[in-house]
């Protein structure tokens, strides 16, 4: 699998990623060690995870994996913290808080360093400056080899990832942003992207399916082993089920149809190729998917292609989000 570096780092992944979010809950531990067999047979490295998936359970999982079933050393570990399940407070981006997650993940995994150690969410309750230290320390005590962020808006990555670039050498470079980013969902064309670039951060976009919509299997109903019927993931799926969405579906569909393979690869390979993407992160249900989704190595979409998936699916761009004399 071809690899990319990682932003404006050294740091090298493969073009695709393998996501975790529903281990140790909807997958179970046979199903987990599969694909994490097919994506390593497939030559994939990046493997993200998060504290919360689970409540840990999916790093508990992975770690397990690792030490039976594929080499550490052969895995990009990825994992996140920040987001808490409390009644007052989703996000605890204090230096008190991440710095014990992020042990508390490490033990999970049964390792002594991540990869890549990511903020899940902005915190608007603690400064900045201080969860921005978390990843610092993080990187000079050798708990993770390269930081970045998740789910922060464009004036927030902005702000972060210029904070660390006023002291080089004492601050860490933001490696990557995890964002959502698929034909369904293209808000973060407008600032976080511009943004990425700029600074020379990576994305890694998640759902990069449509939460599954771009795969056409909503086109005529629900499958009743669907994450739309699942009674984790249903709310997660529907706002992609209306009719804005099934006419982005139609000309994917269409565009497989030309092209004689399948929605899910010419969706898929549509986001990989975007500017600035560095790996899409895979959830798949099954290793049967994965190997589906891992067979978009070999697909470049046409230019008239993603020209026409570009032009049906672009999003309304007002001021200040262009330049206001093109308007």
């Amino acid at each position: 699998m071809e690899q990319r570096h990682l932003g404006r780092t050294g740091l090298r992944v493969t073009r695709l990623g393998l996501g975790t979010l529903t281990w140790a809950r909807d997958t179970d531990e046979q199903e987990a060690a599969d694909q994490l067999k097919v994506f390593w047979e497939a030559g994939g490295s990046l493997v993200d995870t998060a504290d919360i998936y689970a409540d840990g359970g999916a790093e508990y999982l992975l770690g397990r994996l690792t030490e039976e079933l594929v080499p550490r050393e052969d895995l990009v570990i990825a994992t996140k913290a920040g987001s808490v399940l409390e009644a007052d407070r989703r996000v605890d981006g204090s230096r008190r808080h991440l710095l014990a997650a992020l042990d508390a993940s490490l033990e999970r995994l049964g390792t002594d360093y991540v990869d890549l150690w990511q903020l899940h969410a902005f915190d608007p309750q603690t400064p900045l400056e201080e969860t921005l230290q978390a990843l610092d320390l993080a990187v000079t005590s050798g708990r993770s080899r390269y930081v970045g962020l998740a789910n922060f808006s464009g004036w927030q990555l902005a702000k972060a990832g210029a904070w660390q670039l006023a002291a080089p050498g004492v601050r860490t470079r933001l490696a990557s942003t995890q964002m959502e980013y698929s034909l369904l969902q293209r808000g973060i064309e407008r600032e976080v992207l511009p943004a990425a670039l700029d600074l020379g951060i990576g994305l890694l976009p998640s759902s990069p399916l449509g939460r599954g919509v771009l795969t056409g299997k909503y086109r005529h109903g629900t499958p009743a082993d669907s994450r739309g019927a699942s009674e984790h993931l249903a709310a997660f799926v529907a706002p992609y089920l209306d009719e804005t969405a099934s006419r982005v579906v139609e000309a994917v569909t269409t565009a497989a149809d030309g092209l004689a393979v399948t929605p899910l690869q010419v969706a898929l390979s549509w986001v990989r190729d975007r500017p600035g993407v560095t790996a899409p992160i895979l959830g798949a249900r099954t290793a049967q998917q994965l190997r589906a989704a891992l067979s978009v190595e070999t697909l470049s979409l046409p230019d008239e292609i993603r020209r026409a998936l570009d032009d049906v699916s672009a999003p309304v761009h007002h001021y200040p989000d262009h330049d206001w004399s093109t308007l």
